[in-house]
């Protein structure tokens, strides 16, 4: 997998442009609405009190195209991904930001460290049999009253499927749905599991966010959040 993305490295951006043009919407529309999904979980799940500090980490970061999107988020935000080649170019446009190299399956981290950790459109990558693995070891690096969140693909929306159809380094895809997750979640330990599907109208408008929070439990947005508490 390290390799695939290595070869990747400079043309990232371009790719999934070209995987999502038909939509007519630009990539950046999507970096947005993620971030905004990742401020607001920090609120909802109370991860900032009193002006604690919260030190969030971004598992399978890729070239760390959302980490722009996520200034002021967090006290101190980490990134790791297997590709060294991404990890050197995600350094380059964010020197705020700590990265290292990671292993498929074991994050350079000591246990309970994080506050957050999350993995936006990476588990669809990870073979389905090590994806309990992955959800544990997310657990791991995560203390206790700190929160995981997954970000993926929603499989019961076609454009979705269309896009990852074209998206020439998802070709290994293997899509799982929302209660899929969840159960993953609960299998590794985790608790007070919530999901919500999102992206399913083409604006950043305030109507269609409220619209879209009314529809969330309904698998109709083109991705959605898994998240749990440890």
């Amino acid at each position: 997998m390290s390799q695939l993305f290595d070869s990747y490295k400079a043309s990232y951006g371009e790719a999934v442009e070209g995987s999502i043009r038909f939509s007519g919407l630009k990539h950046e529309f999507f970096l947005a609405a993620k971030a905004d999904l990742l401020r607001r979980l920090v609120t909802e799940r109370r991860l900032r009190r009193g002006g604690a500090i919260v030190r969030a980490l971004d598992v399978g970061c890729g070239v760390g195209s959302l980490h722009p999107y996520l200034d002021g988020v967090f006290e101190r935000l980490d990134g790791c991904d297997v590709s060294q080649e991404s990890i050197l170019r995600a350094s380059e446009h964010n020197p705020d930001v700590v990265y290292k190299t990671c292993g498929a399956l074991r994050l350079p981290y000591d246990d309970s460290v994080f506050d957050l950790a999350f993995a936006s459109c990476v588990v669809h990558h990870v073979s389905p049999a090590s994806w309990l693995d992955f959800f544990r070891e997310m657990r791991r690096v995560v203390r206790p009253g700190g929160v995981a969140c997954i970000i993926e693909h929603n499989p019961y929306n076609p454009l979705t499927r269309l896009a990852v159809f074209r998206c020439p380094f998802d070709q290994d895809a293997v899509l799982l749905n929302a209660v899929k997750a969840a159960a993953l979640f609960r299998q590794a330990g985790f608790r007070d599991v919530r999901y919500e599907h999102f992206l399913l109208l083409p604006s950043a408008r305030r109507f269609a966010r409220y619209l879209e929070r009314a529809l969330a439990p309904l698998p109709l947005g083109a991705q959605y959040a898994c998240s749990a508490r440890v």
